[in-house]
């Protein structure tokens, strides 16, 4: 018996160009290949009587052959030719002409007066139908390739589906397979046995079967993610950081030159509670554009220099760290917190004395980017750790930051608002503190939708911006023309702008293939009001405060999500002049433009995430891979929600419990390994 761990060169039939290409689709170990599951399935239990095909709806048929085949070439230019091969078949309701090009040996198979059962689909019309290329078996066969329901796996060039199954049922004949879930488990929430899972979600006996399979392997799935989330809670509840005197913050709220909202006011106090607790606190702070997160994690790094603790500030981007220390100085030259920055951009002369006066401890909050993360980057008692957007940071980077304290808390912000739902799934580990109420005063922003007619007057609006003192952004859905037709591309389009439409304006371009440098040169001059417009890709949508910005057009707005379009309208509405969205699309679908008047009807951001999810699924969810959602492999956060909450259930239940089967805490170790599992 061959061992899970086994490569899959252990299989009849894979050398090492067939495994390189199985490498290719992750697989290289048998259990690889046993959890590489199907990306759909084809039913092909439909068996009608040819009387009773019809066009373009695949079924299958058993008929008896009534002519032999017959093989014919056609010449082609270059000496080559066209062959295909004709043959008759019929059963008691009528008969039909099979094709088979380029195959004339498979059809060569096809034997006079023998009967076969055939899968394919009908062309043609009322003139007469035929068939081209069908699959097909003897009719006493067991049934492999028509009468069954067929995985369709995912491929890569070389390898073929009919390759993928067949190492997949060796695999399966020569691995035993482990129980993952307690039994205790499986009956309390009717799941089947993972040997009879993987079997059916590979070789279908039934449709039934098939259901009872995905549930299972799907339950496992959330239940082993969320186990390895519990452990990671239980862990925090281990280690011990010193308690923190919050008793005077009284002097912070009274130097603001404003009053915290409620929301704000209560992320603070649970922040302040996980200061007092002896244990190191790992908390989200969660809120919509503009809702006041900085002034909280300002709270927190406030309270953690009244203590002799030092506060790290990680922001993705320099002129995003530039903002945070200018605002926080002006903050904190009143309170006696000592501020510094530490970027990439800084001379080595300037970096090292940074870097000597914070190990020194005559800092007490250093903001940066990337160069917080290097070695000679060292704290005198780094106490907290301050992640902003922490979609754009990896786990490896949050960990590096948080090696340099001892056992610092840690505080994530994020400005995409995210389903309650899967807030539960994507930061279990993590207590979240949710900022639901904008700050007064914050006027918001008027979002409308158009399509082209509306091109002129959109070109008009854009100039009495302009004309106003007033800055506007433009995004584009891709960058270069010919990715995709009929798309707005932002190199194209802000020639188009520069040399035709606005040749008075001052324009710029911005997108994700520019150098990091050349991207913050051009944003911090948009920001000092060099240009009129900003033509970008969604590069811009984790951005710099413009005030001065009162327009977001988004071209082609259909092809965004709607948190995604969210996010880009928070670009805007950053300063005291009313500000507009324009969304533009062309695109007729009743679906589609229900979705975007949906985001003209609201501006709150966890009402619009929810619609997003239930209208596009998590898959789009986000607009990109790195925000860290889960890549489940047969799960679906759409449509499983309720198996996800039962999984959570039981696995905090089974790690509470402390009796944690071993295969269940190797598959739980092995998912904490993988660079995947992103806590972000």
């Amino acid at each position: 018996m061959a061992q899970a761990t086994d490569s899959i060169r252990v299989l009849p039939g894979i050398g090492p160009k067939k495994a390189e290409l199985f490498a290719k689709l992750g697989v290289t170990t048998l259990a690889d290949l046993l959890r590489f599951y199907p990306r759909d399935y084809e039913d092909r239990t439909r068996l009608l009587p040819i009387a009773s095909l019809e066009a373009d709806s695949p079924a299958c048929f058993i008929a008896s052959v009534v002519t032999n085949p017959q093989t014919y070439r056609i010449p082609k230019p270059g000496g080559r030719h066209l062959e295909y091969t004709k043959v008759a078949v019929a059963d008691h309701t009528g008969r039909l002409n099979l094709t088979f090009f380029n195959a004339s040996y498979t059809a060569g198979r096809l034997q006079r007066g023998e009967t076969y059962c055939f899968y394919g689909a009908l062309t043609g019309d009322f003139l007469g139908y035929s068939m081209t290329n069908p699959l097909f078996e003897p009719a006493d066969a067991a049934g492999t390739v028509t009468r069954c329901i067929m995985p369709i796996y995912p491929l890569t060039a070389g390898l073929t589906n009919k390759q993928v199954l067949s190492a997949v049922q060796a695999a399966m004949a020569r691995c035993g397979v482990t129980e993952t879930l307690p039994d205790s488990v499986r009956q309390t929430y009717s799941l089947c046995d993972a040997a009879y899972a993987l079997r059916e979600v590979h070789m279908p006996s039934s449709a039934e079967a098939l259901e009872a399979a995905l549930k299972r392997l799907t339950f496992e799935e959330f239940y082993v993610f969320s186990a390895a989330l519990a452990l990671l809670r239980a862990k925090r509840t281990v280690y011990t950081a010193p308690p923190m005197n919050t008793g005077r913050m009284a002097v912070f709220y009274d130097t603001l030159p404003f009053t915290l909202t409620g929301a704000q006011r209560r992320a603070v106090e649970e922040i302040l509670s996980d200061f007092r607790s002896g244990r190191p606190m790992s908390r989200l702070v969660q809120g919509d554009v503009g809702s006041g997160k900085t002034m909280v994690a300002a709270a927190a790094a406030y309270c953690a220099a009244n203590n002799g603790r030092q506060t790290a500030l990680m922001a993705p981007t320099e002129i995003l760290a530039r903002q945070h220390f200018d605002r926080l100085t002006l903050l904190f030259s009143a309170l006696g917190v000592r501020c510094a920055l530490l970027t990439g951009s800084l001379s080595p002369a300037k970096k090292k004395e940074l870097r000597q006066k914070l190990a020194d401890g005559e800092f007490d909050l250093v903001i940066g980017t990337h160069a917080l993360l290097t070695e000679s980057t060292v704290f005198s008692d780094l106490g907290l750790v301050i992640a902003d957007e922490q979609h754009r940071f990896g786990v490896a980077q949050r960990a590096a930051l948080l090696a340099k304290g001892q056992q610092p808390h840690l505080l994530i912000m994020s400005a995409t608002p995210i389903p309650r739902t899967l807030a539960l799934l994507l930061y279990g580990d993590l207590d979240v503190s949710i900022i639901d109420e904008l700050p007064p005063g914050r006027l918001p922003v008027e979002t409308y939708l158009v399509d082209e007619r509306y091109r002129v007057r959109l070109n008009g609006f854009i100039r009495r911006q302009a004309e106003e003192g007033h800055q506007t952004f433009i995004v584009c859905p891709s960058i270069e023309e010919g990715e995709t037709e009929s798309l707005k591309a932002a190199e194209q389009w802000a020639r188009t702008l520069r040399d035709s439409v606005f040749p008075q304006l001052r324009v710029a371009l911005l997108h994700g293939k520019m150098k990091g440098a050349e991207k913050e040169a051009v944003m911090e001059a948009f920001a000092a009001g060099e240009y009129d417009i900003l033509v970008a890709t969604t590069v811009i949508e984790v951005g710099v405060d413009v005030p001065n910005a009162t327009l977001m057009v988004v071209e082609n707005a259909d092809r965004f999500g709607l948190s995604q379009l969210h996010q880009l309208r928070g670009r805007i509405g950053r300063g005291g002049a009313k500000s507009y969205c324009i969304l533009v699309s062309d695109n007729q679908s009743a679906e589609t433009r229900a979705r975007l008047k949906a985001l003209c009807a609201t501006s709150d951001g966890f009402r619009i995430a929810e619609e997003d999810l239930k209208l596009r699924g998590p898959g789009d969810f986000f607009g990109s891979r790195q925000h860290g959602l889960p890549a489940f492999r047969i799960g679906n956060l759409a449509e499983d929600l309720e198996l996800l909450k039962q999984a959570q259930q039981a696995a905090a239940e089974t790690v509470s419990g402390g009796n944690m089967p071993e295969s269940l805490r190797s598959a739980v170790e092995n998912l904490l390994q993988n660079s995947e599992f992103a806590m972000n």
